[in-house]
């Protein structure tokens, strides 16, 4: 439990006193008298049970104590500069733009309410989104060439020094075009896929280990006509203008489908539901727009209707 008699004017006298190695001097660095100094350094020793300073002849060292304590103060003060800092260059619209890693899924149907309201909450920050295959917005996250992803939960042994946090569980869907044959009633379905052309999301995809255990599972081993892609223009107007099938995260076709421009095929595919949410760096202290952005993306995503 933290002591609420701990202030902040007891961390930063603390630490300019351990830095001076003098009350004298960190009285004058902080532009006090040497009673307050002394005064406040006996106030944080009251709260911490300890002393943390002892004379050393003429002078004063800290103690063992003193030692453990101001690596922690020493941080909480960076800590609260940093934050102080991001915001006023946020202000002044100073601060580095918000790099933003978006599956084509959550480019299609979150961000762009996300960020109709971030740009309403007047940070001023410029805010760059890329979209890629997950494995390769990961590895940018890790290397701090993105603050943030907003996707699927990435492989366990993907997520080393990475935090996610859970929004919403998302299903693949298979999709075709409106008065597509495979959409007259029949009673085997898989049978006929051999018989059309299938987008495939790529072997580096997320779900595309899930597409394929789905497929296995329901006697499709391989397909003859099979065109790899994570273009989600393509498959749109390759979809539209033909009769393949697309194998496809339902967030990216769910306009399409609610406009009518393509329908679902009559598939269960609840079993290939998987968790969407954000992932960022699990040391990351996160700045007042990307914490403003990352709260507009919940919102968001709690404004989707259950899929």
């Amino acid at each position: 439990m933290i002591d609420s008699r701990v202030k902040f004017r007891h961390l930063h006298t603390f630490v300019e006193v351990a830095r001076q190695k003098s009350i004298g001097r960190a009285a004058d660095a902080l532009r006090i008298s040497q009673p307050a100094v002394t005064k406040t350094i006996r106030e944080l020793e009251e709260a911490l049970g300890v002393s943390v300073f002892e004379r050393d002849g003429r002078g004063i060292r800290i103690t063992r104590y003193g030692e453990v304590f101001l690596r922690h103060a020493g941080a909480s003060l960076t800590a609260l500069r940093q934050g102080l800092d991001s915001v006023s260059q946020e202000i002044l619209d100073a601060g580095p733009p918000l790099r933003v890693g978006a599956l084509p899924t959550v480019s299609t149907r979150i961000m762009p309410t996300a960020m109709t309201a971030f740009l309403k909450a007047g940070t001023g920050s410029r805010v760059k989104i890329v979209t890629g295959e997950n494995a390769v917005l990961m590895e940018q996250l890790r290397l701090g060439e993105l603050d943030l992803v907003v996707g699927r939960l990435a492989a366990p042994e993907k997520m080393t020094g990475l935090s996610f946090e859970h929004l919403y569980s998302e299903q693949v869907v298979f999709v075709v075009r409106t008065g597509h044959p495979l959409l007259a009633p029949r009673h085997a379905l898989f049978d006929s896929f051999g018989d059309y052309p299938v987008l495939m999301p790529s072997r580096g995809s997320i779900i595309r280990p899930i597409v394929e255990q789905f497929l296995i599972a329901h006697g499709i081993a391989k397909l003859p006509t099979q065109i790899e892609t994570v273009s989600d223009a393509f498959g749109r107007a390759f979809v539209r203008s033909s009769d393949a099938i697309w194998i496809i995260s339902a967030g990216v076709v769910a306009a399409d489908i609610e406009d009518g421009l393509l329908q679902a095929l009559p598939v269960d595919t609840s079993e290939t539901r998987g968790p969407v949410g954000l992932t960022i760096r699990a040391d990351t202290v996160s700045s007042t727009p990307l914490s403003i952005l990352m709260q507009t993306v919940r919102e968001a995503a709690s404004s989707l209707s259950p899929r």
